[in-house]
């Protein structure tokens, strides 16, 4: 099962996922003063510091995909490896995160 999702995701396959109707959690796990800054469009923010606390909310989610951001990668790869370890084998992070977001996709999103 968890080969059709790979642990990364690149953002073309992310935009092609919003465009599809497939039914996904686009997370962002930045913080809220970088959310307020640049933000894509239907993402949910659950700052990774908060997720330990914050879990319950992704429950609805453990069968769906969820596609995990941050500014670069980093922390959202951390985050992915941490909700697959909790039987959310359909997480994903989206490599290069929101910068190659703006620079790849909308570049109406701000670069910070």
């Amino acid at each position: 099962m968890s080969s059709d999702y790979p642990i990364e995701i690149d953002v073309q396959t992310v935009n092609a996922l919003q465009d599809s109707d497939e039914s996904f959690l686009l997370l962002d796990v930045r913080q809220n003063e970088e959310y307020a800054t640049a933000k894509i469009d239907g993402s949910v923010l659950i700052p990774m510091g908060e997720l330990g606390q914050r879990l319950d909310e992704l429950d609805p989610y453990k069968n769906q995909r969820i596609v995990v951001h941050c500014h670069h990668g980093g922390r959202s790869m951390q985050v992915t490896e941490a909700l697959r370890s909790r039987g959310f084998d359909k997480a994903q992070n989206m490599a290069g995160g929101i910068d190659a977001w703006s620079l790849q996709i909308d570049s109406s999103v701000p670069r910070y």
